[in-house]
């Protein structure tokens, strides 16, 4: 392991979900720092030191708080998104059960720097465990005056409430989410207007992932300048990073961004199982783009590199397959998710999934043929970009991409039997038969 490796792996803190043990090792004390500034010096604080969204689309933190109207006569919400539904990611999960307080106390700062007396945590309602825990590290909070009415005696109060989703992937979506939070089904709103206009209840709304959140009292404690040196200049700050796969050592590792790919996954997760070659990896959850095994030497895990290197750095849940893997079974495994969770609203996203399911199994079973990649990547094309939300386009990008990167597989697997590996899932009941 290489040196810089080494300087970054720091002890365990046992029970840092207490409220005790996060005291005292600093916890709170940047939510009272922030109380002794004004709010659009919080608000500054953050957009300076470039901290961008971790849920996937990267947009710059402080800027969107600035979207919140300073002066309205309307209610006006925080809602923080751990819905945490797309595979391959499982790093909010990790701060419910390891730290809660952390982002429990960024929420808190993002309130006061935006004048919002409400906060909704929406968790996807699998997390039961996580829930329990994250609702008992709000009781605690409450307990000691952190939340609620005048907290550390100043004129500023606010509250903050769960609410669980109900297994539905589409409520990650921030206007579905809304929807979901309002008692209505989970579909995604079109925009104009947006949330900070007219968001929860046509009320202005904030919507931060997790991860974001709990970012927030490093920066407001060490200041930005600090912040902003970490890692990659215009993406900086530590990253959760969920390697998942045939990895010795998958887990949740928090590195700055900017760290190699292949240090992350020999360094930190262990090399490949069997010491075999890797054949593929998805850089950042299941809807981005895959890289080739021969790709991702000097491939760095920031926003902006793997633009270049043609992916994204999503929610930053690298999946890893040796050369063993049946990349076209893991590709149809991954659109028939999207097909079932896609919502039915838009025309594209609800038979187009259908039909990338459909050709993908034909694939498995050994029955496609070279006119089927064609007409797969027709299908996806037509998807991208012509849908509500971007479920659509989630859907879509890994079947363009393994058509790109991975076209051979299908040429060799065309009409050349089945996989000789698990039974191929039927296509839904009603699904089209392209």
């Amino acid at each position: 392991m290489s040196e810089a490796a080494e300087k970054l792996i720091l002890p365990h803190i046992p029970d840092l979900h207490r409220i005790e043990v996060y005291e005292q090792h600093g916890g709170y004390s940047a939510l009272r720092k922030a109380l002794g500034m004004k709010p659009e010096e919080v608000v500054d604080e953050v957009k300076k030191s470039n901290l961008r969204g971790r849920g996937g689309a990267c947009f710059p933190t402080g800027l969107k708080w600035t979207f919140m109207p300073k002066q309205t006569t309307k209610q006006k919400y925080l809602c923080a998104n751990g819905d945490e539904s797309e595979p391959g990611t499982f790093k909010d999960r990790q701060i419910f059960e390891s730290n809660p307080h952390l982002f429990i106390e960024g929420s808190l700062i993002a309130a006061y720097a935006m004048g919002i007396n409400i906060t909704y945590v929406y968790v996807r309602g699998e997390y039961l465990k996580w829930i329990k825990i994250l609702q008992g590290a709000i009781d605690e909070a409450y307990r000691k005056g952190y939340i609620g009415q005048h907290v550390f005696g100043t004129t500023f109060s606010t509250e903050m409430y769960i609410h669980r989703g109900a297994g539905a992937y589409i409520c990650g979506e921030e206007s579905a989410l809304m929807n979901s939070i309002e008692g209505y089904r989970g579909y995604p709103r079109v925009r104009p207007p947006f949330p900070a206009q007219f968001g929860l209840w046509g009320s202005p709304t904030t919507i931060n992932n997790i991860e974001t959140l709990a970012n927030v009292p490093i920066i407001i404690d060490r200041g930005w300048e600090w912040y902003s040196k970490i890692g990659a200049p215009k993406h900086p700050g530590p990253l959760l990073y969920g390697v998942s796969g045939h990895v010795n050592r998958p887990g949740v590792y928090e590195l700055p961004t900017g760290v190699l790919l292949t240090d992350l996954i020999y360094e930190f997760a262990g090399g490949i199982s069997g010491n075999k070659k890797i054949k593929a990896v998805i850089p950042g959850g299941s809807s981005t783009m895959w890289l080739r095994g021969e790709e991702i030497e000097g491939v760095r895990m920031d926003a902006d590199s793997l633009k270049v290197a043609g992916s994204a750095i999503g929610t930053g849940g690298v999946m890893v397959m040796d050369e063993e893997t049946d990349i076209l079974r893991v590709l149809a495994r991954i659109t028939r998710f999207y097909h079932h969770e896609s919502c039915g609203q838009c025309t594209p996203c609800r038979e187009g999934c259908g039909w990338m399911e459909n050709i993908l199994n034909r694939f498995v079973a050994g029955e496609g043929t070279l006119a089927d990649v064609d007409l797969l990547l027709d299908v996806a094309n037509n998807i991208e970009g012509n849908t509500i939300c971007a479920l659509g386009d989630a859907a879509a990008w890994p079947v363009q991409s393994v058509i790109k990167k991975f076209r051979d597989e299908f040429e060799r697997r065309a009409k050349r039997g089945p996989s000789p590996k698990k039974p191929v899932h039927p296509p839904h009941v009603g699904a089209l038969q392209p």
